[in-house]
């Protein structure tokens, strides 16, 4: 399912069209062997502080949300092992790089100091 999501970066309302992930089904696979894909919100029933991996995926962000606060944003390659994020998280936004939003969200992942 496609809905518009929204989240403030950098005093910055940023909405997207995303695609839905709230099962295990569905979030088993996130990006891997996708040439072209929206970009990906995994909803978690409660906090929790999983490590994701890059293998099988083209360069995407990764913005990882308690409620609705950054906790942590990352530009992640193809390739990486062990990706976690600083603390516990409910939701997982990944911005492949194949979207218009890429770029713009891109040029905050370098300066985090202030999300």
């Amino acid at each position: 399912m496609v809905v518009d999501f929204s989240f403030k970066l950098k005093n910055k309302i940023i909405t997207l069209k995303v695609k839905k992930l709230t099962t295990i089904m569905q979030q088993s696979s996130g990006l891997m062997f996708k040439k072209k894909s929206p970009s990906l919100l995994f909803i978690q029933k409660k906090p929790v502080r999983h490590s994701i991996h890059s293998f099988f995926c083209k360069p995407f962000i990764a913005i990882w949300l308690l409620n609705d606060k950054i906790i942590d944003i990352k530009l992640i390659n193809s390739n990486q092992a062990s990706i976690k994020p600083k603390e516990k998280f409910n939701k997982l936004l990944e911005i492949p790089n194949n979207t218009k939003e890429f770029k713009e969200i891109l040029k905050f992942v370098d300066d985090t100091a202030n999300i």
